[in-house]
């Protein structure tokens, strides 16, 4: 009976020491964004002058586990990390000019994260649409460090705030005329949505789904292409 006690007791210890840490990182995070996310970049050379901070949330990072349960904070903590790992891969190896310059940076690279050794291919097709396949608005909130990728923030996605900056950053990117182009009834659209088209697609047309949140709504008889990705950096000069 004693054991069983103890073993509860070190049990509630380890989870209140998990949400301490949880909220630390989203914290710590949040004032990392602030200072160095500015207008949908990143200051990829001032971090690199002094990448203590970075090196810190991610150190505190790799132990952190959540549990997709509960899904606001499973979810947050790896958008979050997601976003911190590329911008840690991308500082790496600057200056660069594209993360495809990097071979292997999204599918073969492994990082230390979340008590995982995951690539960043696996926290966005595993950890995230793996096991949220209804959540397509992943998209617009994973950033990949290329400017065809919807813009970064200067906050950390936290789970009381993620439904509100979901919402906000899928409104503002299905919003703006360079990531859908409108010329009459011909519309180009990011190749995000021909990559995973599956996602947005499960309730209706491609169309469908943008014009759930787009203000001036597509005609249901457009002609969809797809512009080419740029991969251009993000970075902030």
């Amino acid at each position: 009976m004693k054991k069983i006690i103890v073993l509860a007791v070190l049990c509630l210890i380890g989870l209140k020491s998990n949400a301490q840490s949880t909220e630390v990182f989203f914290a710590k995070a949040d004032t990392f964004f602030g200072k160095h996310v500015k207008n949908g970049r990143v200051a990829y050379s001032t971090i690199k002058k002094d990448a203590k901070e970075l090196h810190e949330i991610l150190d505190l990072a790799t132990n952190i586990t959540v549990n997709k349960a509960n899904a606001k904070e499973y979810q947050a903590f790896w958008i979050n990390a997601y976003n911190l790992t590329v911008i840690k891969s991308i500082v790496e190896n600057y200056p660069i000019k594209s993360p495809l310059d990097k071979a292997g940076f999204f599918d073969k690279t492994k990082h230390s994260v979340g008590g995982k050794k995951i690539t960043l291919n696996d926290i966005e097709n595993k950890l995230l649409r793996g096991n949220f396949p209804n959540e397509p608005r992943f998209h617009f909130v994973l950033v990949c460090a290329g400017l065809g990728c919807p813009p970064i923030i200067n906050k950390a996605y936290t789970p009381n705030t993620l439904e509100k900056q979901l919402e906000t950053q899928t409104i503002k990117a299905l919003n703006n005329p360079n990531f859908i182009q409108v010329n009459k009834s011909k519309v180009k659209i990011s190749q995000i949505f021909e990559w995973y088209k599956g996602d947005f697609t499960k309730e209706g047309s491609l169309v469908d789904y943008i014009n759930k949140y787009k203000k001036e709504k597509l005609p249901m008889k457009s002609k969809v292409s797809y512009y080419t990705y740029d991969w251009t950096l993000n970075d902030l000069k």
